[in-house]
């Protein structure tokens, strides 16, 4: 696990939005296309909002969500409205878009075409509640064993969270270990005493321990106070 520390959250932000596009630059580089998944919430916004203004063959970039709630697309907690509200405009508006919910009418079916669809993202991009979850993969929820699970098969799944309304589309761990570089984004004090409790091993009560626990995929942590 990397560690960096910012004095502000704008600071933070600006460092996070150079690292990724540094990163989908060099996949491109590298093999003629990149792929990102990231978190919904409010957040992230300004991070989308300043990537959507860096220089990127964004042409040939697929955005992903790491989770969604099950609801319409044009509802007020759709991560995926927040997306095409907040970074899929300005130079990232020709990249392709890649949701998780189509329709809000069968989630098994969403997961079963999630799961037909599911490219490893080359960056993504965490956040953390203060409950220690990250995607959608809550403490307490009845697929948490299934969801942590480093040798499932299935991508995604859904998750009904024990707490937060709407149930859940999540990226399982094990598809978030082929990522070729996980980022946790978080801010303040609480969430930083949260995340080193996790860091003192795995534990389902803090399912974000077992990403820190882990050597698969490089983990880079930004946080601010």
């Amino acid at each position: 696990m990397n560690w960096l520390e910012f004095p502000d959250a704008a600071q933070q932000t600006d460092a996070l939005a150079n690292s990724v596009a540094s990163r989908l630059s060099a996949a491109i580089a590298s093999r003629g296309q990149a792929v990102l998944a990231v978190s919904g919430g409010k957040s992230p916004i300004p991070f989308f909002q300043l990537l959507s203004e860096m220089a990127i063959d964004w042409s040939r970039v697929t955005v992903t969500l790491v989770d969604e709630r099950f609801v319409a697309p044009d509802h007020p907690d759709s991560n995926a409205g927040l997306v095409r509200q907040h970074l899929l405009r300005n130079r990232a508006a020709p990249a392709r878009f890649l949701p998780l919910v189509r329709a809000a009418a069968d989630i098994d079916a969403e997961v079963a075409a999630d799961c037909h669809e599911f490219i490893a993202p080359d960056v993504a991009v965490l956040g953390m509640g203060e409950d220690g979850h990250t995607a959608s993969l809550f403490p307490a929820a009845a697929e948490l064993a299934a969801g942590l699970d480093p040798a499932g098969s299935r991508p995604l799944l859904a998750v009904t969270p024990p707490a937060a309304p709407h149930r859940r589309v999540s990226m399982s761990y094990a598809a978030l270990l082929q990522a070729g570089c996980l980022i946790l984004s978080i801010q303040g004090a609480k969430k930083r005493e949260v995340l080193e409790a996790a860091a003192r091993g795995r534990d389902d009560a803090l399912p974000i321990s077992h990403f820190l626990a882990q050597d698969k995929a490089p983990l880079d942590v930004y946080w601010s106070a």
